[in-house]
């Protein structure tokens, strides 16, 4: 049980940051977008997006708007968290997305085999 996974485990079981993360599951949103979806505030949003990239659930990525305009957009990472209890302990397994195409291609043909 080493403090990461006790901080994991704490920012899960936070409600915002879980909405945010079924929501980023879907499509990659800005913070306004996220705002609107997870029914919260730009500070609040922020300080979860903040927490979810410390604990590399989330990633940002910029978007170029019709305008000419950049903005942020936020993606989940995350694919799967797993939580083992053994002879006395947890351990705390994070299985995150590969964001090179390259690699989910190869995932993808290596599943079908």
């Amino acid at each position: 049980m080493d403090e990461d996974e006790d901080e994991l485990l704490a920012l899960l079981d936070d409600e915002y940051a879980r909405d945010i993360l079924v929501e980023l599951t879907k499509e990659p949103m800005s913070v306004s977008e996220l705002c609107t979806a997870c029914e919260m505030s730009d500070p609040t949003a922020y300080r979860r997006l903040d927490r979810l990239q410390d604990a590399e659930l989330v990633t940002e990525q910029q978007e170029l708007d019709p305008d000419g305009h950049h903005y942020k957009c936020y993606v989940a990472t995350v694919e799967d968290v797993t939580v083992t209890f053994v002879d006395g302990t947890y351990e705390v397994t994070v299985t995150r997305q590969s964001s090179d195409p390259a690699d989910r291609f190869t995932d993808l043909f290596e599943g079908l085999s």
